[in-house]
């Protein structure tokens, strides 16, 4: 009986610490501190998606229709960090994470959502964007001209 509960504690262990870890979606990160000093190494754009991910409409659709699809996933591997900073209703964030993320709203002047911040490789704001018709391709084209500028 002691062995089982050993390995029943272990398992809630482990799922509690890998539950608490992946807020942010595959290729994604939510640690805006590293996701900015990986695009200052790599010398990329950082994307910053403020999103209620759980309850906006339209972060649903600008996820669904341009971040989830295989030609911005492309793209966005050859020339951003994307860094996803969530406010969400249902589900819960740790701590830090949501300080950060507070922190940032307010740092950025938020006031809706789904707001694009576009930094240079520097961490210098160059742009902002919302969700826009047209899917990846309408999207990319407005990362690009915030890019040769």
């Amino acid at each position: 009986m002691k062995m089982f509960l050993a390995k029943l504690t272990g398992s809630f262990a482990i799922f509690a610490l890998t539950s608490t870890l992946a807020f942010a979606k595959p290729g994604w990160t939510d640690d805006y501190d590293k996701g900015l000093a990986q695009a200052k190494t790599e010398k990329k754009m950082s994307l910053l998606d403020f999103t209620g991910s759980d309850w906006c409409g339209w972060c649903m659709k600008l996820d669904k229709e341009v971040f989830s699809e295989k030609e911005f996933k492309d793209y966005a591997k050859a020339n951003l960090v994307l860094i996803e900073l969530d406010y969400p209703q249902q589900k819960r964030l740790p701590k830090h994470t949501k300080d950060q993320n507070e922190k940032l709203k307010s740092e950025y002047k938020i006031t809706g959502y789904p707001t694009i911040m576009v930094l240079d490789a520097e961490g210098k704001q160059i742009g902002q964007l919302g969700y826009m018709e047209g899917g990846p391709k309408a999207f990319i084209a407005a990362l690009d001209k915030l890019k040769a500028k």
